[in-house]
This record gives C-alpha cells, structure tokens and sequence, in this order.
C-alpha cells in the first residue's frame, strides 16, 4: 500500500495546517501572533516574516524605527520598524523570540481586495517556514510544520 505525504509527513511528526486560496491565487493561513488571530499571506519568497504598519497595536507589537529598505510586489525602498521577541502560532506550531518586520502593507491590501480578496494582516515568510521545515503540498492546499 502506498504510503500518502500526509501519513508520511506525520509518522515524521509534522503538524499540518490547511491553507486557502484566493482569488489572486496566494495561499493563505490563519496564525496567532502575540495570541492574537490574524490572516497571513504564505510567501516562500519573502525573506522575513512582516506585519502591516496598521497593525502594530492589533498585535502588540513593540516596533524600532530601523535603517532597512523593504522591496515586494509594487513596492520598493519602503522604511521599514522591527518588532522582536514575538510569539507566532500556527496550529499547533510555536515559536518564541520571532522578529517581524513592519511597513506599510496598503499596496498588497489594495491588490487583493481590487481581486475581490480580503486583506491580510501580513506575510508568513522564508524565516518562519525555514524555522518550521516547512513543506507545502499546493495541490492539497497544506503547510507541513515540524515543532
């Protein structure tokens, strides 16, 4: 009998997390950061993990002005605050001392919901995954995390 990534994947003690996708086609997530529930774009491109600037409160995050440039879809040359020391939730999956970087997220919210998308509190980037060995299943829609 053939053994499915999922079964696989859990032997191997992953936790999985469904993912939706959007009418722009991202893949999205629900996770808690800081305790507090918000919507995340997944982005293996993204190098760090960010949160929109509108929502350093929604978070309580405690943001430092910071000399670091952000460049993403539309957008480049953006300032940019660090949050750090945050606790991010996925499922069951968690970490602690997580940095997040904040800037403006309006332009990637006006691109969604001009694509009858919701807008998203932020972006699940390359350092999360990589912390979690992620692995993602696009044809299933899930994100595969290791605790």
């Amino acid at each position: 009998m053939e053994e499915t990534l999922s079964a696989f994947l859990k032997n191997k003690g992953y936790l999985k997390i469904s993912l939706r996708e959007t009418f722009t086609n991202h893949l999205e997530l629900k996770a808690h950061l800081n305790g507090i529930e918000g919507r995340f774009i997944l982005d293996t491109g993204a190098s760090n993990t960010c949160v929109g600037i509108d929502c350093v409160d929604h978070f309580k995050l405690f943001a430092e002005e910071t000399e670091v440039k952000a460049t993403g879809a539309g957008a480049s040359n953006m300032l940019t605050q660090i949050s750090q020391d945050n606790v991010i939730a996925i499922k069951g999956w968690i970490k602690k001392k997580i940095e997040v970087v904040v800037f403006d997220l309006s332009h990637v919210n006006q691109a969604l919901t001009l694509q009858d998308s919701l807008p998203v509190h932020g972006i699940i980037g390359a350092d999360v995954l990589k912390k979690g060995k992620a692995i993602i299943d696009y044809k299933k829609r899930k994100l595969y995390m290791k605790p």
